[in-house]
């Protein structure tokens, strides 16, 4: 039987300690520093009996203390995409903020540009980090074999990371994230039920297809629209490859080629290009239009009402998001999962 933690002369427990621990497992605190830090030398039996007093004392570890103790600083990237629009702006505002919001935690956050066309050059980039300098790295890129190896690599070094906004599919417990079927979904719904009765065809635009976080809205438009709303045509996607040019003339045609076009999905994050070449051409303020991300230019077409609606993740919480969780795979604890759950 463990002795229990310590009481005040109120009879009211106290916080255990790790001289609680030590008395109740019969070791030194020494050894308890070991246990707790996952040193070696420690015998599985001593290991186990750490371990049995924690329970049992209901010990939780002050991980802020235990850093400062022995300088443990925390120095996060997030490697972003080179090409962007105002939502990616959104997001580097908020790491910006991240800075000063955890800097009592001991976390640096830094910004560093990847091409997130060429999967190859994201892994040089990732193979570059040195553990004693980069604790851990949120990379936002789409889903490929040299990328998700590059991160396993990463991890094997020492180094947390996490796939952030868009997802690799082997490392679902840890990324950072919307339900983009359910963005998706939620697109075809609102559309659906702006339209109505009418019959039609709606326009589906997206930066790349290869982007694992388009590919799942798209699934989860598609699933929702054929469920629902049989009226309605969903096109297929059209890819601008955040070419301004190439957009312009996709774009264009389709709206040509299409006389019963009734509705427009924006799907990719980056909404004002491809919504400012729908406005300035003739014949479409009557299309029921939907796009992703709150930025001021989704905000201002909302009110001008040239945009019907916007599917939002909070930009804001996705950086704090993963912040905490690279925190918590460098202390060797689990986040909070109600905490990190980002809401449609």
């Amino acid at each position: 039987m463990l002795k229990t933690a310590a009481m005040d002369v109120r009879g009211i427990m106290l916080r255990p300690t790790t001289k609680d621990l030590a008395k109740a497992a019969g070791v030194s605190r020494a050894t308890v520093d070991r246990v707790l830090n996952g040193r070696e030398g420690v015998k599985k039996r001593t290991v186990d009996r750490v371990n049995d007093a924690i329970q049992e004392l209901g010990f939780v570890r002050n991980i802020q203390a235990a850093n400062l103790a022995r300088s443990q600083r925390y120095r996060f990237v997030f490697a972003l995409p080179r090409s962007g629009d105002l939502f990616l702006k959104e997001i580097i505002r908020h790491i910006n903020e991240a800075r000063e919001t955890f800097a009592s935690d001991l976390v640096w956050c830094d910004v560093e540009h990847i091409d997130e066309n060429d999967p190859h050059s994201i892994a040089a980039f990732l193979a570059t980090l040195d553990p004693n300098e980069t604790t851990g790295v949120a990379i936002m890129a789409p889903e490929s074999p040299q990328v998700r190896d590059a991160i396993f690599r990463l991890q094997e070094r020492g180094v947390a990371a996490l796939p952030f906004i868009t997802d690799q599919s082997t490392m679902e417990e840890h990324w950072v994230g919307t339900n983009h079927h359910a963005a998706g979904a939620t697109a075809a719904n609102l559309i659906g039920r702006f339209c109505s009765a009418q019959e039609g065809s709606v326009l589906v635009i997206s930066e790349s297809m290869r982007s694992r976080d388009s590919l799942e809205r798209r699934m989860g438009f598609d699933a929702e629209m054929n469920a629902h709303f049989p009226n309605l045509r969903a096109l297929p996607s059209l890819e601008t490859y955040g070419d301004e040019v190439r957009a312009e003339n996709i774009i264009g045609s389709s709206v040509m080629n299409y006389p019963d076009l009734i509705g427009v999905y924006v799907l990719s994050s980056e909404a004002r290009v491809p919504l400012t070449i729908l406005n300035e051409t003739g014949n479409t303020g009557h299309l029921i239009k939907v796009a992703h991300e709150r930025t001021p230019f989704t905000e201002t077409a909302l009110k001008d009402e040239t945009l019907d609606g916007v599917i939002v993740q909070d930009p804001g919480h996705l950086v704090r998001s993963a912040v905490r969780k690279l925190k918590a795979i460098t202390d060797k604890r689990v986040a909070k999962g109600s905490q990190e759950r980002i809401r449609v």
